[in-house]
């Protein structure tokens, strides 16, 4: 018997990856087995308990905290009120935060929820009997061009001729796509690749002006350092900023780290350790193992970053079963890496921490 690996593959800038993410079935929590439990299994069995083990944190949540539901209402306000007629332009929502908050996990969230929603009301086909298509999601790259951009749009179609012809051609053939398909909203990912002080930035940040033009869609652009790269002034001087059609049009929203220097912020997260501790499949997992032994340690750790902490978590919980100890610790996560801007910050935040001057609990 062929057994398939507990991660699914799928490439989200297509739609048969996105349709694939979010038609699968919902994963299951693995079974959570005592030590005496595990020492019954076969070596195969305990091979693949492990594995299962290994995937689900990997993939744990998402978590979504009270910022970023309202970010998500923020999005859907945006969203849902762009239902002009395809004579008038639709305003586009900008996700623009630091690296590492989370910003693809909500956007994608949102996405899903949309992509439902849009199912649920209208139907699986068209008017026309075309597929429908709610969501599209494109990431950008650090070479990306006006002829680019819109062979990414075709591929995540399926187009047949995806790579041929010039950038107008293709621009075409997505947008046809798109109507047909009736997409009402596009993912743009990485838009911080795009560089204003090179000819092709400034041509890319120009064409999302026709394309949402074009396209009966809103547009949802995603990044780093949006406004200070100069996106949403065009890249004009600031004697001619007053021209930027973009920021005139794109309503920008944005993600901040953890904080825990008020009440407010230090119950946030605590309600997100909380329920992280709830998915940990350890043997020897006890209550407050995550949200009262390790909350001071994993936000120093981490520095309030959400993508930190659950590379962190997810290591963390890998080298637990492998050493056989079966629950965290700060003597086991110390010997687990993280990542590079983490741990540079780290020294300052764990002296404020062990001195009493910063605490997330109270």
């Amino acid at each position: 018997m062929v057994i398939q690996a507990s991660e699914r593959d799928y490439n989200l800038a297509q739609y048969e990856g996105w349709k694939t993410r979010f038609e699968a079935p919902r994963r299951s929590k693995p079974a959570e087995l005592s030590i005496t439990d595990m020492s019954a299994l076969g070596r195969k069995d305990l091979l693949l308990y492990n594995d299962q083990r290994s995937v689900w944190h990997a993939n744990l949540g998402p978590y979504l905290t009270p910022e970023m539901l309202d970010v998500t209402d923020q999005l859907d306000l945006i969203v849902q009120s762009n239902r002009q007629d395809g004579d008038r332009v639709r305003s586009a929502a900008v996700l623009d935060a630091y690296p590492g908050l989370g910003k693809t996990t909500l956007v994608v969230h949102y996405g899903a929820r949309f992509h439902q929603d849009q199912m649920d009301m209208y139907g699986p086909t068209t008017a026309t009997g075309s597929d429908r298509i709610p969501v599209a999601y494109v990431r950008l790259t650090s070479n990306t061009t006006m002829r680019s951009l819109n062979s990414m749009l075709c591929h995540f179609y399926a187009h047949p001729a995806a790579d041929r012809g010039n950038a107008t051609v293709l621009g075409a053939r997505a947008s046809q796509r798109a109507l047909d398909s009736a997409t009402r909203l596009i993912i743009v990912d990485d838009v911080h690749f795009l560089d204003m002080k090179r000819q092709d930035g400034r041509e890319v940040a120009n064409h999302f002006k026709w394309l949402a033009n074009e396209f009966a869609a809103t547009f949802l652009f995603v990044g780093v350092g949006i406004a200070e790269r100069g996106l949403l002034t065009e890249g004009l001087s600031p004697t001619r900023v007053q021209y930027a059609q973009t920021a005139r049009r794109w309503t920008r929203t944005s993600l901040s780290p953890f904080g825990i220097e008020d009440a407010a912020g230090r119950k946030t997260w605590r309600s997100l350790l909380l329920a992280i501790e709830r998915d940990i499949v350890l043997a020897n997992k006890g209550p407050g193992m995550i949200a009262d032994d390790l909350a001071d340690y994993l936000y120093a750790r981490s520095t309030g970053h959400f993508a930190s902490l659950m590379t962190l978590l997810a290591r963390g919980c890998q080298r637990a079963v492998k050493s056989g100890q079966e629950s965290l610790t700060a003597a086991l996560l110390d010997t687990v890496p993280n990542d590079a801007a983490s741990e540079q910050a780290r020294r300052q935040l764990d002296a404020s921490l062990r001195s009493g001057h910063l605490s997330t609990r109270r």
